[in-house]
């Protein structure tokens, strides 16, 4: 093959991998605007709601709110992957608040995760253990629209969001979705 040839081929690769968003628009996976994003997060979240329906739930705002009245352990029950590329600030892993549970005993705990569904899950089962417990409603994609800071596994801010898969690519103008 030649060398334009092989440029011909790959090109098509390359467009795709440089500009998912873009062809994952186009494609119907992702609404064009954020209003419709938030409505899709709504959607959604409300059916995987189903699972949890005892679960109290707080809104990013509600969770700042709840951190500057008191002790809030904020726990991400997402992958490691997940949680390297962001996280909430000061959020914690899953496998760290279960190996000092004794530690956040009097703490008020927030459950997230991408949208809200496994950490509802997590949820349901700590209120059960009588937790005081909270899922973040709309979870990380929510805290996008909301405009709220993330941070890398190495701390640093970063607007790049482990959405899972590309059926939650719904993350807000501004910021950028892998999985």
């Amino acid at each position: 093959m030649t060398g334009h040839g092989l440029l011909y081929r790959a090109l098509p690769l390359a467009l795709v991998l440089l500009a998912p968003g873009c062809f994952r628009a186009r494609a119907g996976l992702t609404p064009e605007d954020d209003a419709a994003r938030r409505e899709r997060i709504e959607t959604l979240y409300q059916d995987y709601r189903r699972d949890f329906p005892d679960v109290n739930e707080v809104t990013p705002q509600g969770l700042l709110d709840l951190r500057a009245a008191g002790d809030v352990v904020i726990v991400d029950v997402r992958t490691r992957e997940e949680q390297r590329v962001s996280a909430l600030p000061g959020a914690i892993a899953r496998a760290e608040f279960e190996a000092n549970r004794e530690r956040y005993r009097d703490f008020t705990v927030v459950t997230y995760c991408t949208i809200g569904a496994r950490s509802g899950a997590y949820a349901e089962r700590l209120r059960g253990e009588g937790c005081e417990v909270f899922n973040l409603k709309g979870s990380v994609l929510a805290w996008t629209h909301a405009g709220m800071m993330l941070v890398d596994g190495e701390g640093r801010e970063t607007r790049t969001v482990h959405t899972y898969g590309p059926q939650w690519d719904l993350v807000a103008e501004g910021y950028e979705s892998v999985w």
